[in-house]
Order: C-alpha cells, then sequence, then structure tokens
C-alpha cells in the first residue's frame, strides 16, 4: 500500500491524505456530471486536480502522482469549450443522498485508512473495533484502536477529514438555492389552452399537456408547443406537439435546444404515428412502437353481438344489485360535490406513491377543466360511509370538442367488481347527448406483439417476447391492461417512443417509470402527516390509467 501511494490519491500523511482522499472522493461524484458536460462539474475538477497534485508532492514527493493529475488536467483545459451544459433542475433530496453516499464511501476508506497501518497498530485489533474507530473518527473522536508514533494523529486526522468533507457537502446541498423541477405557469396554461382551442381534437392526449408540473417551450411563432419533465437527465416529452401541425418544426427544434443546452436525453413518449413522422424528420431522432391506445367510435359502439357478451351480463348483474349512474360535466357538478369526489379519489388510491404523466391530469374539479367529464357509480346503503352513496369514478378529459379521454378511474373497495366496466359503458351511453363521438379509453403497450404472440403461426421470437411480456405482466399488468382494453371492441392507434441512440432506451424507460411513479428515488412522508392542497392548483394526486383501470377488473 505504501507503494502504491506513490501514484495514488490517498497518501497516509497528515495533510496529503486528506487532502488527496477529499479530492479523489469529489472527483468521482463530479465524474457523471463531466460526462454530461456540465460547466460547474468542469470547474470543481480543474480546482481540485491541482490540489491533488500539491497534496502527492508536499508529503511524498511524488512526481508520478503529480503528472496524473497535470495529465488529466490538460485535456479538461484544452477542450473546456465542451463544458458548457447548464445546471439541472434540483431539489434538496440530493442533500440526503449526498450524506448517504458520502457518508458510506468515507466509512468503507476509513476502513482502508484504519487497516493498511498494520505494523504501527497496537495488539490486533478485531474488525468491530476497527469499524467503531472510523465511526468515532469520522466525528473527530478517538477510537479503541492505538498506533505507535505519530500515526494515531496522522489517522485521525484523516478520518476528520472525511466526516469534514462528508459534513460540508451535504450541508452545502441542504441550503443551497433550491432549483425545483420547472412548472406550468399560469400564463405558460393560458397559452396552451388557447392552442387546444384551435387544434386539440389531433391528439388524445393534448390536454394532458396541461399538467402542472410540466414545462413548456413554444415555437418563434408561438403557434406550437411541446410540454415536458425531466426525471434523472432525461427531458421526457409525452404526446405530440400541441397547435399548428405546421408550426410543429419550431417547438421541436427549440425543445432539442434546450435539451443541448442542459446536456440532457431528449425523448419523447407516446406520440402518435404523425408525431413521430415529424420528430424524426425533424431531429434525426429514431422511434420505436411502444404500444397501441383503445380509442372507441360512439356511433359503432353496442352491448349487443357475441363479442360483448361478458360486458353486457357483467353491466346488468350490476344494475340489477342497485347501483346506478351519473355521467355529467364538471361545470354542472356543486362544490360540495366536487369536493367529496375529490376526497374519495385521494382515499380510494391504490398506493401512496401519485402515478401519472403521459395520460394522467392530476387533478380533478378544477375550475379551469369545466369541460371534463366526470361519471359516477352510486348505490344507496344501510350505512354509508364518508362519502355517503359515492361508490366508484371516472374522470376523462376533452380531446377536442367531440371526444374524450380517460384520465382517472377509482372505487371503493367495498363496491362489487366490475364498475369500471359499468362506468365506461355508462359514459359511452351518455357520450352523444355530451356531443361526444370518440372516447379514448387506454395505452396498452406492445399490445401487437401480445395479439400476434398467441394466434396459430406465430414463429418462436414472437412466441418468446409473448412469454416475456406475460411473465413482466406479474407486476406491471401489460397483459391484463390489453385484454381489459379488448372487451370494449375499439380500434387501435399506435403510439411510439422517441429517443437518440438504442443505448438510451433503457435510461429513457427508467426515466419514464420515474415520471409515472413506479419507481420513487425519495422518501415520501407518512400519508397521516401530508396536508390537504387547495382544489384550485393541485399537483399530481391520480394514478395512471394501467393501475386505475386493472386494479378493478
Amino acid at each position: 500500500m505504501h507503494a502504491l501511494a506513490e501514484v495514488l490519491p490517498g497518501a497516509f500523511g497528515p495533510f496529503a491524505a486528506a487532502l488527496a482522499l477529499s479530492a479523489g472522493v469529489l472527483l468521482l461524484l463530479l465524474a457523471h456530471g463531466l460526462k454530461r458536460g456540465k460547466r460547474r462539474a468542469w470547474r470543481a475538477a480543474v480546482a481540485l486536480l491541482p490540489a491533488g497534485a500539491v497534496a502527492q508532492f508536499t508529503y511524498r514527493h511524488s512526481i508520478v502522482g503529480v503528472l496524473i493529475s497535470l495529465a488529466l488536467l490538460a485535456p479538461l483545459l484544452r477542450h473546456r469549450d465542451q463544458f458548457d451544459a447548464l445546471p439541472d433542475p434540483r431539489s434538496r433530496w440530493r442533500a440526503l443522498a449526498n450524506f448517504v453516499l458520502m457518508s458510506a464511501g468515507s466509512l468503507l476508506l476509513g476502513l482502508l485508512i484504519v487497516s493498511v497501518q498494520g505494523e504501527s497498530m497496537v495488539g490486533d485489533p478485531s474488525l468491530a473495533d476497527r469499524i467503531t474507530h472510523v465511526v468515532y473518527g469520522l466525528f473527530g473522536f478517538e477510537g479503541p484502536v492505538d498506533y505507535q508514533g505519530t500515526t494515531s494523529w496522522t489517522v485521525a486526522f484523516s478520518l476528520g477529514a472525511l466526516g469534514l468533507l462528508t459534513a460540508v457537502t451535504t450541508i452545502y446541498l441542504a441550503f443551497r438555492p433550491e432549483h425545483p423541477a420547472a412548472q406550468l405557469t399560469e400564463e405558460d396554461e393560458a397559452r396552451l389552452r388557447a392552442l387546444l382551442d384551435k387544434h386539440g381534437g389531433r391528439d388524445s392526449l393534448g390536454h394532458f399537456a396541461l399538467r402542472r408540473d410540466k414545462a413548456v417551450v413554444f415555437s418563434p411563432s408561438g403557434k406550437a408547443a411541446v410540454t415536458y419533465r425531466v426525471v434523472s437527465g432525461v427531458m421526457l416529452a409525452s404526446g405530440d406537439p400541441i397547435g399548428d401541425v405546421e408550426a410543429w418544426p419550431g417547438a421541436i427544434e427549440q425543445f432539442m435546444d434546450e435539451a443541448k443546452a442542459h446536456s440532457w436525453t431528449p425523448a419523447v413518449m407516446g406520440c402518435s404515428e404523425t408525431g413521430g413522422e415529424v420528430w424524426t424528420r425533424e431531429t434525426g431522432l429514431d422511434a420505436l412502437e411502444l404500444g397501441d391506445e383503445a380509442v372507441v367510435d360512439v356511433k359503432d359502439f353496442s352491448l349487443a353481438g357475441r363479442a360483448m357478451r361478458n360486458v353486457r351480463q357483467m353491466v346488468k348483474r350490476i344494475e340489477r344489485a342497485g347501483y346506478e349512474t351519473r355521467v355529467r360535466r364538471v361545470r354542472d357538478l356543486g362544490e360540495a360535490e366536487l369536493e367529496r369526489i375529490r376526497r374519495a379519489a385521494d382515499d380510494w388510491r391504490g398506493t401512496d406513491t401519485e402515478r401519472g404523466f403521459s395520460m394522467a391530469l392530476g387533478r380533478v374539479g378544477d375550475p379551469a377543466d369545466g369541460d371534463c367529464l366526470i361519471a359516477t357509480a352510486h348505490k344507496q346503503d344501510e350505512h354509508p360511509g364518508p362519502y355517503g352513496d359515492l361508490k366508484a369514478i371516472l374522470h376523462f378529459v376533452p380531446w377536442g370538442t367531440d371526444g374524450a379521454s380517460l384520465d382517472l378511474m377509482r372505487r371503493d373497495r367495498t363496491a362489487d367488481p366490475g364498475m369500471n366496466e359499468l362506468l365506461i359503458v355508462a359514459a359511452l351511453q351518455a357520450a352523444p347527448k355530451l356531443g361526444i363521438t370518440r372516447v379514448s379509453l387506454n395505452f396498452a403497450m406492445f399490445r401487437a406483439a401480445l395479439a400476434r404472440g398467441e394466434k396459430i403461426g406465430a414463429g418462436p421470437v414472437l412466441r418468446a417476447w409473448r412469454g416475456l411480456l406475460v411473465f413482466l405482466s406479474r407486476w406491471f399488468q401489460i397483459e391484463s391492461l390489453y385484454k381489459f382494453n379488448a372487451k370494449f371492441q375499439p380500434r387501435w392507434e399506435p403510439r411510439f417512443v422517441v429517443y437518440r441512440a438504442p443505448a438510451d432506451l433503457p435510461r429513457i424507460g427508467f426515466a419514464a417509470m420515474q415520471a409515472e411513479g413506479f419507481v420513487n428515488l425519495a422518501l415520501p412522508l407518512p400519508r397521516f402527516l401530508r396536508r390537504r392542497r387547495p382544489a384550485g392548483r393541485r399537483p399530481c394526486a391520480h394514478g395512471t390509467t394501467a393501475e386505475r383501470n386493472v386494479r378493478a377488473a
């Protein structure tokens, strides 16, 4: 170890060890930012590398150690123009992550520092004693391990430096100015609503652009826009651009410029075939079919026929059990009933994690969303619960002037099975009176592979792919969601993911799962500690379509 100390960071001396170890740990933390071309990471690395070189030379007089630091510093200085990416949105959760990672790293490095001085160690302390000595040393106290000569002071100084480094970086991240994820401003929302009034009938996901935890970029003409959220360095857009198709290229260019400025990975989830063609033509990105959207044409829907037998029987059975349905516009409901529906939707959510991004609006009953539809199921009970006779809820957002797109489904756990089927049928039957000719029910991932893989003549590769999807359905409900949608005999509209390179797909997939709420890296507060927010501007509080439909099916 003493021989390696001549050329590696971490020479064990009173000042050099502390400085070299601190510089080495910080450089490891900066590696990801350097890879993405972050300007702040470059500045920190340029300051740390000379400090590491000084540490090598001061105590060990290591020319090799100095040369290594300078060899790394030279290309950073030469190519400084490549490090121009702006900072990411950030929150104070990163302080907690830094504390956990730095504490673990300091513990391991400290154990190495304590153990490498075996020749000077008094006796043969156990592993538990050494770990205890490290923990004490990180807090600046003497531990149970003792050394001969000045080695004890050297080890104590090095451990104290690691503890100080952990504390300083955590405090900095906790108290630095917070740059939260961009939110949709009221002005942006007003501009988006104006675009949706003119062009909202083009894409069934258009109204979901009004989620207030998204940011937006507009084309130079203001006639088109792309909404997005940044998750783990991935700039996620969903659906097609909003507005005039002729202005889409301008909005897409602004989106790509924003991604380049921050060194974010651009991606689009769930765009239509037309949207995919424009994205790939304008940006050079690739597109991959992700699944299909289930769309029901109201004029063609009927419960008659053998294909609808199961749905028909289920609906009649539930109606005989005493359930009744109501389908109304949000603006036609009173505030007291809306508040009851909001509370029920929150309390009936199946998980503590609030889910939704691409096909969830994230609020119910907002005064600005008066055109949304709410379908409710009711049944009189001898002992009504906190929500009276309310047993299930469907919420639809507008799809232009003559369409509706499913947003959320919630039901009382004590209600009879089949509430989802009952309310979907009720909404489709009430649609003509409300001027609705088409209803988007849901998005089924890899629907084509599931459908083709079970047919006669399917090849071994397709069957193997279908088998994998069925296996994954145990956790992600891929197959069951497809079968639920198929009950209503919809037409299937393909949806695509747009990406830069195949190597980005795992990262994009992970970011999408974070955005939808299936992966949560933050530590949520217990439910009893959460405060209810006013109805006016609520954050995402409702599940994804995949979660809500399958749960009761």
